[in-house]
């Protein structure tokens, strides 16, 4: 695997802080916020670990509310609003500051 593609793969790897909680980091970067798609991928991984391992993505939801500081650390909340026979659904608001910078709603399927 190349250099490029592993930082990539532990850029996307949110921190687990405790059960339900989630942190993230940013690299340095030539503009003064968090790219978004950075931000999305990483409220979904942490949304993903609280799923059982059959279950996968099939539908999501997302919302920007407010510029993403690179030299802070993003958490991660994830609300486990139901957990079905087949469906799993979660919730995940991004924090930064003490605001909601991102949230997003997910639902995981057995296949």
């Amino acid at each position: 695997m190349s250099d490029a593609l592993q930082s990539l793969l532990d850029l996307l790897d949110p921190e687990r802080i405790e059960e339900d909680i989630y942190r993230g980091h940013s690299r340095s970067a030539v503009v003064p916020r968090v790219f978004g798609g950075q931000v999305a991928a990483q409220a979904l991984v942490a949304a993903g670990r609280t799923v059982p391992a059959d279950r996968f993505a099939h539908s999501l939801h997302a919302y920007f509310l407010r510029t993403g500081d690179p030299g802070a650390p993003i958490v991660y909340n994830v609300d486990r609003l139901r957990d079905g026979r087949s469906f799993t659904t979660r919730r995940v608001v991004a924090v930064q500051h003490g605001k909601p910078i991102f949230t997003l709603s997910a639902s995981f399927q057995t296949y």
